[in-house]
C-alpha cells in the first residue's frame, strides 16, 4: 500500500506541475501566451497524469479489497513484485491510453485568432479552435476519456462492494471501525477526483457553461491535488498527534499573551 501512497504522491506533484506553473506565469505576465508545441505537451502530460490517476486509485481500491476481504492471503498476493507491476502498469497504461488523442490533437487544423478561452490547453477550449469539423478527433478524445472514466470508476465501486459486504458481516466495535476508517481515506480521494472528472467530461450540458467548466477544472487540478495528501496524513495516527500537540502549543501561547 505505501509503494502505491508514494508513487500516487510523486504522481500528483507532476499533475500539478504540467499545468500550474504556466498558470501562475500567464496571471503575472502581459503576454498570456503558449508555443504550439508546448500546448500539446501540456494536453499530452496532464491527461495521461489524470488517466494514470485513475488507475492508480483502481490498484489502490484493489489493494483495499485485499486487505479486508482477504486478510490471510494479503502477504503471499500482495508482494513487493506484484506492487511493481501495478505501478509500471498505471505509469505505462496513462502515458499510452493518451498517446492516440494527443496524435489526432497535433493534426488537428488551426487557423487564428488561436485564443483559448481557459487557463490550459484542455480538450474543448483546443477543438473550439479548430478551421474543419474533426468528428474522428472528437470522437477518439470522447471514447478514451469515457472508457477510462468509467472502467475505473466502475472497478473501484465494485471493490468497495464487496469491502463493504465484508465489514457489514463484522461485528460492531473496534475491528468494524478500523476497516471504516482504512476505506474512507481513499473513497473519499475517489470522491473528489470522479465527482469534479465527471461533471466535467460527462455531464452533457458542462461544456455549454465556459464559466462552470473553468471552475470545475481549476478544482480538480488544483483543490484535488491540495486536500488528498491532508486526507491521506490525517488517517495517521502520528499526524493526529503531532497536529494536537500544534493546536495545544497554539492555544497556550493565546492564553499567555492573554
Amino acid at each position: 500500500m505505501y509503494i502505491l501512497l508514494a508513487n500516487f504522491s510523486f504522481l500528483e506533484i507532476c499533475y500539478v506541475s504540467s499545468d500550474v506553473p504556466k498558470m501562475l506565469a500567464n496571471i503575472i505576465s502581459q503576454t498570456k501566451s503558449i508555443s504550439y508545441a508546448g500546448c500539446l505537451l501540456q494536453f499530452y502530460f496532464f491527461f495521461s497524469m489524470c488517466a494514470a490517476e485513475g488507475y492508480f486509485l483502481s490498484a489502490m481500491s484493489f489493494d483495499r479489497f485485499l486487505a479486508i476481504c482477504r486478510p490471510l492471503h494479503y502477504p503471499t498476493i500482495m508482494t513487493y513484485q506484484l506492487c511493481a507491476r501495478l505501478v509500471v502498469f498505471c505509469w505505462a497504461g496513462g502515458f499510452l491510453s493518451i498517446l492516440m488523442p494527443a496524435v489526432l490533437m497535433s493534426r488537428v487544423p488551426f487557423c487564428g485568432p488561436n485564443v483559448i478561452d481557459h487557463f490550459f490547453c484542455d480538450l474543448g477550449p483546443l477543438l473550439a479552435l479548430s478551421c474543419a469539423p474533426v468528428p474522428k478527433t472528437t470522437l477518439t478524445c470522447a471514447t478514451v476519456s469515457s472508457l477510462i472514466i468509467f472502467i475505473t470508476f466502475l472497478y473501484i465501486l465494485g471493490s468497495y462492494t464487496f469491502v463493504l459486504r465484508a465489514v457489514l458481516r463484522v461485528p460492531a466495535g473496534s475491528g468494524r471501525n478500523k476497516a471504516f476508517s482504512t476505506c474512507a481515506s481513499h473513497f473519499l480521494v475517489v470522491s473528489l477526483f470522479y465527482g469534479s472528472v465527471m461533471v466535467m467530461y460527462v455531464s452533457p450540458g458542462s461544456r455549454s457553461h465556459p464559466g462552470t467548466q473553468k471552475f470545475v477544472t481549476l478544482f480538480y487540478c488544483m483543490a484535488t491535488p491540495f486536500f488528498n495528501p491532508l486526507i491521506y496524513s490525517l488517517r495517521n495516527k502520528d499526524m493526529k498527534d503531532a497536529l494536537k500537540k500544534v493546536l495545544c502549543a497554539s492555544q497556550i501561547s493565546k492564553n499567555t499573551e492573554k
